[in-house]
C-alpha cells in the first residue's frame, strides 16, 4: 500500500511545476488587457516568491503538527484556489494580493514533499520527482498557448491548470491514509536507521535561527542557495548572452536557452537510474564536474557559437542532479529528527536565491557586460561546491 502513494507524490510534483511558467506565457496578454507596463509582471513574481519564502519556513511546524499529507493537500488546494482567483482577477492589484495564497501554497508542496521522499524513499525517486516537476513545468505553457489559439484569452489558461489542482486535492485526500502508514514503513535505500519517526514527533519547531546553529547548516543552505541563484540566473540570461555576445539569431538563441531546461529535465531522468550505483555526494560532484565543464566551454575563446551554445546545454545537465541529491542526502547528514525543519530553511534560500541573484546580475551586466554571465556562474559553483566540501567535513567531524 505504500508503494501506492508514490504515483501520488510524482504527481503532486507535477502540479507544482504546471503553474511556474505560466504567468511569462500569459503576461503578454495580461499586461495588455490591465493596461500596466511589461516590467511590472516582476511585481508579481516577487509576491509569490515572498509567499513560497514564508511557507516553506513555516512547514516545519506544520508539518510536525498535522503530517505531510495534510500540508501537502491544504498547499495544493490552496494553489488551486489561487490560479482560479487569477483567471477572474479584474486587475493588476487584485494579482498581487492573490499571489500571496499562490506563494505560500506553492512553498508549502515543495517543502513537505521533498522531505518525505527524502526519508521514506531511496534517491532515485528524488530524481525523478524533480523531473516531473520539469514535465510540468513544460506542459504550463502548452495549456495557456492551447487556450489562447482557440480564443479563450489567458483566463481559461488559468481555470485548466486549476481544475487540475483541483483534481489533485482531491486524490491526496483519498490518499491521506496512506500518508498515515508511512511510520510502518522501512525507507527504501540503505539510510533507513535516520528515520526515526519517533524522534521526529517528539520534538518541538526549530525555527530559522535553530536551524542555523546546527553544525554544518550554515553549508547545506548556502550551497543551496547558490545552485537555485546558477539555475534560475542561467536559464533568466541565457539568450540574452547568446544574443548580444555571440551574435545568435534570437529565434536560434531561444532554442539554446529551452535546451538547457530540457538539459535539466532529461538529466534527471538519467540521474535517477546513477544513483543505483553512486551515492549522493558523488552525483552532486558528478553534477558539479559537468556544469564546471559546461561553463568552461563558453568562457574559452574558441571559433564560432557551437561550443557556447554546447556549454549551456551542459551546464542544464550538470545542474540535474545537484538539487535532488542535496535534499535526499539532509537526512543522512543530519538525521530525521532535523530534516524537516532544515529542508524548509533550504526552500527558503532557494527561492532567495532564485529572487534576489538573477536580477543582481542584471545590474552587473548593465554596468559592465554581458559577458560576465559565465564568470558570474562560475563564482557562484566555486562557492557551491566549496560548501559541499565544508559540509562533508564538518558532518564527518561532528
Amino acid at each position: 500500500m505504500f508503494n501506492l502513494l508514490l504515483p501520488v507524490i510524482y504527481l503532486a510534483f507535477i502540479s507544482l511545476g504546471l503553474p511556474d511558467s505560466l504567468l511569462g506565457a500569459a503576461w503578454p496578454s495580461m499586461n495588455q488587457q490591465f493596461g500596466v507596463p511589461m516590467s511590472w509582471a516582476g511585481g508579481i513574481s516577487m509576491v509569490i516568491s515572498a509567499g513560497t519564502i514564508v511557507s516553506a519556513l513555516l512547514s516545519d511546524r506544520l508539518t510536525l503538527r498535522f503530517g505531510p499529507g495534510v500540508v501537502t493537500a491544504a498547499s495544493v488546494g490552496l494553489t488551486a484556489a489561487a490560479l482560479l482567483g487569477f483567471s477572474f482577477a479584474p486587475n493588476y492589484w487584485i494579482l498581487l494580493a492573490i499571489g500571496i495564497p499562490y506563494g505560500l501554497g506553492a512553498g508549502g508542496v515543495d517543502a513537505a514533499l521533498n522531505n518525505y521522499v527524502a526519508l521514506h524513499y531511496a534517491s532515485r525517486h528524488m530524481s525523478w520527482l524533480h523531473c516531473m516537476w520539469g514535465l510540468g513545468a513544460t506542459a504550463g505553457p502548452y495549456i495557456m498557448g492551447f487556450a489562447l489559439s482557440r480564443g479563450q484569452g489567458w483566463h481559461w489558461g488559468y481555470r485548466y491548470i486549476a481544475i487540475v489542482q483541483i483534481v489533485l486535492t482531491a486524490i491526496i485526500v483519498l490518499s491521506l491514509p496512506l500518508w498515515k502508514n508511512r511510520q510502518n514503513n522501512m525507507r527504501d535505500n540503505a539510510s533507513s536507521a535516520t528515520d526515526d519517526a519517533g524522534a521526529v514527533a517528539a520534538r518541538k519547531p526549530l525555527g530559522a535561527r535553530g536551524v542555523l546553529r546546527i553544525r554544518g547548516a550554515k553549508a547545506i543552505l548556502l550551497m543551496f542557495f547558490c545552485y537555485c541563484a546558477i539555475e534560475q540566473t542561467a536559464g533568466l540570461w541565457a539568450s540574452s548572452y547568446l544574443v548580444m555576445y555571440h551574435g545568435v539569431d534570437k529565434v536560434l538563441a531561444a532554442s539554446w536557452a529551452s535546451l538547457f531546461y530540457l538539459g535539466i529535465t532529461a538529466g534527471r531522468g538519467i540521474s535517477g537510474f546513477l544513483t543505483m550505483r553512486f551515492d549522493d555526494p558523488t552525483m552532486i560532484r558528478m553534477g558539479q564536474a559537468i556544469l564546471l565543464i559546461g561553463l568552461v566551454l563558453m568562457v574559452l575563446p574558441l571559433p564560432g557559437t557551437v561550443p557556447a551554445c554546447c556549454g549551456l546545454v551542459l551546464a542544464g545537465v550538470g545542474c540535474a542532479p545537484i538539487y535532488p541529491c542535496v535534499i535526499h542526502s539532509t537526512p543522512a547528514y543530519f538525521g530525521a529528527d532535523l530534516s524537516q525543519a532544515i529542508v524548509g530553511v533550504q526552500m527558503a534560500c532557494a527561492y532567495m536565491g532564485s529572487m534576489v541573484m538573477p536580477p543582481l546580475f542584471g545590474l552587473i551586466a548593465q554596468h559592465t557586460s554581458i559577458a560576465t554571465y559565465p564568470w558570474y556562474l562560475l563564482v557562484l559553483l566555486a562557492v557551491m561546491t566549496a560548501m559541499h566540501e565544508v559540509l562533508r567535513r564538518q558532518r564527518a567531524d561532528a
